[in-house]
């Protein structure tokens, strides 16, 4: 049988919580071959882990089983398979509520699902044969934390997602593999690939990373928003993939949204590190992907290089750090610093000190202004955090103290939301495991258990030698002081305790100059809370793109940061809203506003 030249995998889900309808949209909005979502992100695996300690049964992504129950049977009518990581920490579980779905709508459907991610039992093992565990930001130890893990999940790749398909399955039911593992596995089980056809694996991981988070890559959080159409409703992203790993991004026709060489070069920036990208199935070279505008809501993907896959892999660990509560001020008119002192000093007297904590964070925001025209915008915020193991000295003796001082202390006193209690948080602590310690398995929808073996023969590869791109000289003559996201776009995100900013241009001469002008010193200079961490600063002269890497900006991850912002989704706004002097030659890149 002849295999298809082009396979349609379709996005319907970029986290646990994105649109309900997407899934429906998807299969009735026009042709595709498969269904993937991504339903895990770090900070999710620990809301399933919460999920699960409260009832056993759960663990997995609930909104999925609500999704299927309005396609299921228009994808097995139309032939489209299904394939997600909905399957959290529980793939069993959910697999078998779907199967219990489906006999309730009298569908055939044959449900698989992969397994082996959790390693947590592993752990004393590992660390007796000698492995260390130790964080990928900080270099420590997971003996020397002397912490207790409550989960530890593996990222496995997309050979498992193969050999369920090729059990047959037309539901595929996934932990925690990669977020592009979900389109790396159909397009290898459809064209046949091989464990060392590194480009086209490579390809195929580049098309999944722009699709992972849905709508991102269709307009969605795009620096330039006024040059997409309808992003009250954009529609969710396509991969067409092809045999040589080459893909073009679009989405159906007559949905709002854009796909452009800028929507689709601003999603590969989205939490990524080095040019180096690595899957446990390949390591993409992100400093060869070539995109180009094919035509209207299609970008082509091409020439994406890859090296063997990396001998080991990725262990997202959480533990369990403590219990922590936020309470804020609202400090308007006059002496800001001043009240946010009093108020501060007044409340560690009344609870013990700042030393009494483990860890104590004031942030005074200055959304004030002067000469206010409204009351709110005399208004700016002291955000107090305070963290400990004991959950008492944190709790409502804290937001006590709080409330005990609303006619005793600065003028103008009145909280910024109500008073809370405690809470617990996790610390995630990311690590690198040996593939040989992953027993990654396959149930098939007869209940058949099959072992999927890691290929960890790693041929030598010829070393990948790139030509240097020439760009002209950057452009001189006059300046204006403009904030640099005029013509810059920039898009960020989280990577357990770091976060990164990728900003790119619009032209060439508006790279040899961003390329030139933002440093890493610069870089510093501009992002204050940058300057005493470090900055790793990596060129994608391909993308016409810079990505800096912010090392510990996020504490020890999402679930025990105290920033407002504990992903960093925003902080590449804030980059480009800093104020340069711009050369008026690039005011041309500009976008056109309504």
């Amino acid at each position: 049988m002849s295999v298809k030249p082009v396979l349609r995998i379709a996005n319907c889900s970029g986290f646990y919580g994105d649109r309900l309808s997407a899934a429906r949209e998807m299969v009735e909005g026009g042709p595709i071959d498969f269904l993937t979502g991504d339903y895990l992100a770090e900070l999710t695996l620990l809301i399933l882990w919460k999920n699960q300690r409260r009832d056993p049964a759960t663990g997995y992504a609930m909104t999925y089983l609500r999704q299927m129950e309005e396609v299921l049977g228009m994808c097995l009518d139309k032939g489209i398979k299904v394939v997600t990581n909905a399957g959290g920490l529980n793939p069993a579980g959910l697999a078998a509520k779907m199967r219990e779905m489906a006999d309730r709508l009298g569908l055939p459907a044959k449900i698989a699902h992969i397994e082996g991610d959790d390693i947590l039992a592993k752990i004393p093992d590992l660390q007796a044969r000698g492995e260390k565990l130790a964080n990928l930001d900080t270099g420590r130890t997971l003996s020397d934390a002397g912490v207790e893990p409550v989960a530890a999940n593996a990222y496995l790749g997309g050979w498992g997602i193969v050999e369920a398909l090729n059990t047959g399955a037309d539901v595929v039911i996934c932990p925690r593999v990669t977020d592009a593992s979900v389109v790396v596995g159909p397009a290898t089980w459809h064209f046949g690939w091989k464990h060392d056809d590194w480009d086209r694996l490579a390809g195929a991981v580049v098309a999944g990373h722009v699709i992972e988070c849905g709508a991102q890559c269709t307009g969605g959080n795009y620096a330039f928003f006024q040059e997409v159409p309808d992003l009250r409703h954009p529609g969710f992203p396509i991969a067409e993939m092809h045999a040589d790993g080459s893909s073009v991004i679009t989405k159906h026709d007559g949905t709002g949204g854009l796909v452009s060489v800028g929507t689709v070069s601003a999603q590969i920036l989205y939490e990524i590190g080095s040019e180096r990208y690595l899957n446990p199935d390949v390591v993409a070279r992100f400093d060869t992907i070539h995109l180009e505008q094919e035509g209207p809501d299609r970008v082509r993907v091409s020439g994406v290089r890859g090296e063997p896959a990396p001998e080991t892999t990725k262990v997202c660990i959480n533990y369990l750090g403590g219990f922590r509560n936020s309470m804020a001020f609202a400090l308007t008119g006059l002496d800001i610093e001043a009240k946010a002192k009093l108020a501060a000093d007044t409340l560690f007297a009344h609870v013990g000190g700042r030393e009494s904590f483990e860890s104590v964070t004031e942030q005074l925001i200055r959304s004030d202004h002067a000469d206010p025209e409204s009351n709110e915008l005399a208004t700016a915020t002291l955000r107090i955090t305070v963290k400990d193991k004991d959950s008492k000295k944190v709790g409502r003796a804290f937001s006590a103290a709080v409330t005990e001082m609303a006619l005793a202390n600065y003028p103008g006193f009145h909280g910024a939301g109500r008073p809370g209690g405690d809470e617990d948080y996790a610390v995630y602590w990311p690590a690198l495991v040996p593939m040989d310690a992953v027993e990654e398995v396959v149930v098939a929808p007869d209940g058949k258990r099959i072992p999927v073996p890691h290929d960890l023969e790693h041929p030598d590869a010829p070393a990948i030698v790139l030509e240097p791109r020439q760009f002209p000289a950057p452009p001189g003559g006059r300046t204006q002081r403009l904030p640099l996201g005029t013509v810059i776009g920039a898009r960020s995100g989280d990577k357990g305790g770091n976060a990164n900013v990728g900003l790119w241009a619009r032209s060439d001469a508006g790279y040899a100059w961003l390329r030139e002008y933002l440093t890493t010193e610069r870089f510093k200079s501009l992002v204050r809370e940058a300057r005493d961490l470090e900055v790793r600063r990596y060129e994608l002269p391909n993308l016409r793109a810079l990505n800096f890497v912010v090392v510990g900006l996020l504490g020890e991850g999402v679930a025990s940061s105290t920033r407002m912002d504990p992903q960093a989704k925003s902080l590449g706004e804030y980059v480009r809203a800093k104020v340069v002097e711009l050369p008026e030659a690039l005011l041309a890149d500009a976008p056109l506003r309504p």
